[in-house]
């Protein structure tokens, strides 16, 4: 897809969203349901079912999904395809890419032995390796822009109201 086609294909949605911004406004849902043999939620992704076990760290057998890792993976989704957006929008000359994030976590909060040990991730860090020729403005143009039109980067970024409820 080039430039003129995306902005072609979101050009309505955009004048759409100017004239009435709660067309915008969109509730995205995530569904699990808990596994009764095992300490898993079996995930609904649309596409298929992700089993989301303990990770090895907390007891887990490392052969199924953590959902520490479903998040790295949420974030390079996201900011890939936000990259490759923008590069476009931008007729940006980019060839491969790859984007990779990693984080480091304490799992001692996790399992509750050191009360001064956070529970999460301590740290992030988003990478992209760029096959382009282009010069270093356009690229830090390039990366600002992904992460500023990211939306799993801008949720971590700027924490959401969350609530928790239970029913019966």
């Amino acid at each position: 897809m080039d430039a003129t086609a995306l902005k072609a294909m979101q050009a309505p949605l955009k004048e759409a969203y100017r004239e009435d911004a709660a067309k915008a406004l969109i509730t995205l849902k995530a569904r699990g349901t808990l596994d009764d043999q095992s300490i898993a939620c079996k995930v609904e992704t649309g596409r298929a079912l992700a089993v989301a076990r303990l990770h090895p760290a907390t007891g887990g057998s490392g052969l199924e999904l953590c959902s520490g890792d479903m998040l790295l993976e949420a974030l390079v989704a996201c900011a890939g395809v936000t990259l490759k957006a923008v590069a476009t929008a931008l007729e940006f000359k980019l060839g491969s890419a790859t984007v990779e994030a990693e984080g480091d976590l304490d799992f001692r909060g996790t399992l509750g032995v050191a009360r001064d040990a956070p529970v999460g991730f301590r740290e992030i860090r988003l990478k992209f390796d760029l096959d382009t020729d282009e010069p270093q403005e356009r690229i830090d143009s390039l990366l600002k822009l992904t992460e500023r039109y990211c939306v799993v980067f801008q949720t971590i970024n700027n924490k959401p109201a969350l609530t928790v409820s239970a029913r019966r």
